[in-house]
């Protein structure tokens, strides 16, 4: 059973004007087979708590703890983070001209399970994938993220998901830039992976749309770096009708 346990923590960053403290104080628990939802205005806070944990080295910690399965997570380089079994799906998926989509995943399940996969096999898993997700065969053979549209974007990153099968999710606004089609497909690999083993998933957007085919657990608001309420699946229902504004008034 695999647990992401994170405690008190505190995170900045660096302004012109000096340090900001951008999280203050994040308490949060993913147990496997438990999909938590992360709702909230712009400027909260979401998505530092993702890169946070993935080891951005803009974010600095300045207290509190991160631990998967009891490992100190904030002790470890990107890589070890990785290959201990956290997957970040990135808001806005970077370019990397020249690595094509089949090297860069057969590279990055070599580097996580620590020898490489069967070269046969390997391309027989990576078309299955891709075919999952709504992308041709031809599609391993182009630069990643390259000239992708923003659908190819995040149905690639599922895809990444599905090959490289780490304990625990952290999806960062994987809806975002979504037509309906994309959504659903999107959404229904992530409930493969989830269903893969009673998988954890820690999911950040701002729209109920996702949770209508994602359904969550947990949800949890945040406001001003902190969680100002959290509950199970109707609390995004009320913020689909309510918004945050009671949230924002009070500064929780």
């Amino acid at each position: 059973m695999s647990t992401l346990e994170i405690k008190d923590l505190h995170v900045s960053v660096n302004t012109e004007d000096g340090p900001k403290e951008i999280l203050k104080g994040v308490t949060l628990t993913i147990k496997d087979g438990e999909t938590h939802a992360i709702m909230g205005p712009n400027g909260s806070g979401k998505s530092t708590l993702a890169y946070s944990i993935a080891g951005h080295p803009r974010y600095e910690v300045t207290g509190g703890t991160v631990t998967l399965d009891g490992e100190d997570v904030l002790e470890m380089s990107v890589d070890e983070r990785a290959r201990a079994g956290l997957f970040l799906a990135m808001q806005y998926p970077v370019e990397v001209p020249g690595v094509s989509v089949s090297n860069f995943l057969r590279t990055a399940k070599t580097a996580i399970s620590g020898e490489a996969p069967k070269l046969r096999t390997w391309v027989k898993d990576v078309n299955g994938a891709l075919d999952l997700m709504n992308l041709d065969s031809t599609f391993s053979s182009r630069s990643v993220n390259e000239g992708f549209s923003g659908g190819e974007k995040k149905r690639h990153e599922i895809a990444q998901l599905d090959l490289l099968d780490p304990k625990v999710a952290i999806l960062d606004e994987t809806d975002s830039g979504l037509d309906i089609d994309a959504l659903k497909v999107v959404s229904e690999g992530v409930n493969r992976f989830r269903e893969r083993d009673n998988k954890g998933v820690l999911l950040i957007t701002h729209y109920t749309r996702i949770l209508r085919y994602i359904k969550p657990d947990y949800v949890h608001v945040f406001v001003d770096g902190k969680v100002a309420d959290e509950g199970g699946p109707e609390l995004a229902d009320e913020l689909e009708a309510n918004g945050y504004e009671k949230y924002l008034g009070s500064k929780v």
